[in-house]
């Protein structure tokens, strides 16, 4: 079959490899129908997350239809459309059984790699490096699902791919963001990032309730789908200095919640960007808290910051002493996809939300060097890349 490989910081390719097989009896096999780039992909891709190796599988935002199943499924069968979470999670340990599925305790073969950078282990993931299980990912023509009868959920024929793909990740991703900060009707919601999560992120702020949403970029393409499509009041960072904009917006209290949906590839103009570059190239820390640092002074006291960007190592200048003296919560985590897909599924067979809106992008599979190269560098205006193998 065909597959996107990584083979480097910045060398995606598109290869022949083997099909892959039924390893376990719990395991299902997929046949592709779409696949997308996400955000998370390009910290491969870039060359932040350690334990990639050469000829590894990307993507964990995939769906398809089942062509092969274990002798142990018994909740699939064949001809079975499905949404496959990037989590993989077993359903039977002591986190699966509250449903904090990124959090799987047996889903990750090579947790001890885990254990040495964060000291225990979340889940195994999809195309995500060794360190998170070494499993090959969903932007090719098939892939192997374990634990078939607890990850994916079956979708209804009357809704397209398109409709239903991002609950694999960023919806699932962008609600539990806004879900964590408890928002109470009339609150304020700010969102760092216009990405794709941060999309979710705002709309999900309005469907649990928030009166308004500010959202914070410097592409004015990924500013005006957050005011146009999904509702937000708009902040470009590098026309003003952020905490006095947010101040003068909400009365001078600050946002009730503040969301980082940026995570460890921050940028920010001036000194303070160049500051941490700099520490990422002498590798005196791994992350760009960019984002996250602005969004704990921002907050309100008494507030919630969400972290739904992707972190993965250490960072500098943490500021600790705003988040104890003026009581403020934080709350992150891997998203826990599975508690979230069929609530989801169901805001859009009612109409409140078509996720689709985020997709700028749909090229073949064969194109993804190319669908890479754009995404990353914020050609062509683009959002989102999908993919159809």
């Amino acid at each position: 079959m065909r597959a996107t490989c990584w083979n480097g910081t910045r060398n995606i390719q598109v290869e022949r490899v083997p099909d892959p097989q039924i390893v376990n009896a719990s395991d299902a096999i997929v046949k592709i129908t779409s696949t997308a780039i996400c955000g998370s992909d390009l910290h491969l891709y870039n060359g932040f997350i350690p334990t990639m190796k050469r000829g590894d599988i990307m993507g964990h935002e995939f769906m398809g239809e089942v062509v092969e199943t274990g002798k142990g499924v018994k909740n699939l069968k064949v001809g079975d459309r499905v949404v496959v979470p990037f989590p993989i999670a077993c359903g039977h340990c002591a986190q699966c059984e509250r449903e904090m599925y990124s959090l799987c305790e047996n889903s990750n073969p090579n947790a001890w790699m885990a254990e040495k950078m964060w000291g225990y282990s979340p889940c195994g993931i999809f195309g995500y490096s060794h360190m998170l299980g070494g499993y090959a990912g969903g932007q090719a023509e098939y892939a192997r699902v374990p634990f078939a009868d607890v990850n994916p959920l079956k979708v209804p024929e009357e809704l397209d791919d398109e409709q239903v793909l991002f609950l694999s990740d960023i919806f699932p991703t962008g609600y539990m963001a806004a879900e964590a900060c408890g928002i109470q009707p009339g609150d304020t919601v700010a969102v760092w990032g216009c990405g794709p999560v941060g999309q979710f992120a705002i709309k999900s702020a309005y469907m649990l309730g928030a009166e308004r949403v500010i959202a914070i970029d410097r592409f004015p393409y990924r500013l005006r789908m957050a005011h146009d499509k999904a509702g937000a009041d708009t902040i470009n960072y590098e026309e003003c200095d952020i905490f006095e904009a947010l101040e003068e917006m909400t009365g001078g209290r600050g946002p009730d919640h503040c969301i980082d949906a940026v995570g460890l590839e921050g940028h920010a103009p001036g000194i303070h960007g160049a500051y941490d570059k700099m520490k990422t190239v002498m590798m005196m820390e791994t992350d760009r808290p960019v984002a996250l640092r602005q969004a704990i002074l921002a907050c309100r006291s008494g507030g919630t910051v969400s972290v739904a960007g992707v972190y993965g190592g250490f960072i500098d200048k943490f500021p600790m002493g705003a988040i104890v003296n003026r009581s403020l919560t934080i709350k992150s985590g891997q998203t826990h996809v599975q508690r979230y897909m069929r609530p989801l599924l169901k805001r859009i067979q009612d109409g409140e939300i078509d996720p689709s809106f985020v997709i700028t992008h749909r090229i073949n599979l064969s194109d993804a060097a190319n669908g890479y190269e754009i995404f990353a560098k914020k050609q062509e205006e683009c959002m989102k890349v999908v993919m159809k193998p």
